[in-house]
């Protein structure tokens, strides 16, 4: 007779490991929250007072930065990047994150190791004001390999529907704030593993393993704030992530575009040298990486942008710069001459 365990799956690590994520999941509690962890389902209410409620979602990944983390023995920081990569899309829209659920996956289950991730998860979830609201771990024998693990996980937020930013608003002259990156965030990794031959090299007083491992900017109370301080002057918002300036700032105007029938399409021009380079990518550069595939597979700086108002924009920054996001004008909305749908002056 061969029992669960015989066939690779422990039972009791994964006991330990639910109740290594309840104390972390504690952290996360805010009101609406009606439901503990362990659960067969997680309950969140609908905020009271709202008129017309619209839920928003968002899934992601971490992708293969977990190698990194892996190799490295540090498993907190990539938590916050799973939460990041959805509240930050969530975000796009206006809509305030409610709850996270996250899933992991791994061949043999070490409940300190899924514990440190977890942490990471629910520290991105206080940055970012949400609840942990439940989650998923799966150990998979002879699918994963020992050692290998695997973190998703999506948000739900909400906003009244009047509120929501579609990028319809979005017009020739807006300008364009980017809010400063903390690093290369959680996209493009295959590119940095190329790259990146030595993790233990020395780097910014530290090594450069350590560096690429900082946790992705959640950028959710800032510009929260900055959408009710300011409301109408918000056009559009783009979350920097795969596919660089190029694939994500065009999407703030796609909805635009397809209803300028007969008219030049619009475009954004980013102008070069408008924030501050960040060490990393130029360690990247100098390590082979061509200068325009990186802007279409890094931030490059730059985690988020935002289209605003041209008569508002400074005032704009500058508050979101005294909320400790840093924001720099980067560029504009113009009518395009061609069919690029973004220019790097």
């Amino acid at each position: 007779m061969v029992d669960y365990r015989q066939s690779g799956v422990n039972i009791e690590e994964g006991y330990r490991a639910v109740d290594a994520y309840r104390a972390h999941a504690e952290r996360t509690r805010i009101p609406g929250l009606l439901s503990s962890l362990g659960s067969f389902s997680g309950l969140f209410e609908v905020p009271p007072g709202m008129k017309n409620p619209v839920m928003v979602s968002g899934t992601d990944g971490v992708g293969t930065k977990l190698d990194i983390a892996f190799r490295l023995k540090k498993y907190d920081t990539v938590g916050i990047d799973c939460v990041a990569m959805s509240v930050n899309d969530v975000l796009c829209a206006g809509a305030r994150p409610l709850f996270f659920l996250d899933y992991i996956a791994c061949g043999k289950l070490d409940s300190a190791v899924a514990a440190g991730l977890v942490k990471g998860v629910a520290e991105g979830c206080v940055q970012a004001g949400c609840a942990l609201l439940g989650g998923e771990t799966a150990e998979m024998p002879g699918f994963y390999g020992d050692g290998v693990y695997d973190i998703a996980g999506f948000a739900v937020g909400i906003a009244e529907k009047e509120d929501i930013i579609t990028g319809s608003a979005v017009a020739e002259g807006d300008v364009l704030v980017g809010l400063g990156s903390s690093g290369v965030h959680s996209n493009g990794f295959s590119l940095v593993r190329a790259l990146v031959k030595d993790l233990s090299a020395p780097f910014n007083g530290r090594t450069i393993g350590e560096e690429l491992l900082t946790p992705t900017a959640i950028y959710v109370k800032p510009v929260l704030e900055a959408l009710g301080r300011f409301p109408g002057a918000v056009h559009g918002m783009a979350h920097i992530t795969g596919g660089g300036f190029y694939e994500n700032v065009p999407r703030m105007f796609a909805r635009v575009n397809k209803d300028r029938a007969g008219q030049k399409p619009l475009r954004a021009r980013i102008i070069r040298g408008s924030w501050p380079a960040l060490p990393v990518f130029e360690e990247l550069l100098r390590l082979g990486a061509d200068r325009e595939t990186a802007f279409n597979t890094f931030n490059m700086g730059i985690g988020f942008v935002l289209a605003l108002d041209a008569g508002r924009a400074k005032e704009i920054a500058a508050a979101l710069s005294a909320s400790g996001c840093a924001a720099y004008l980067i560029g504009h909305v113009e009518a395009a001459s061609d069919s690029a749908p973004l220019v790097l002056a």
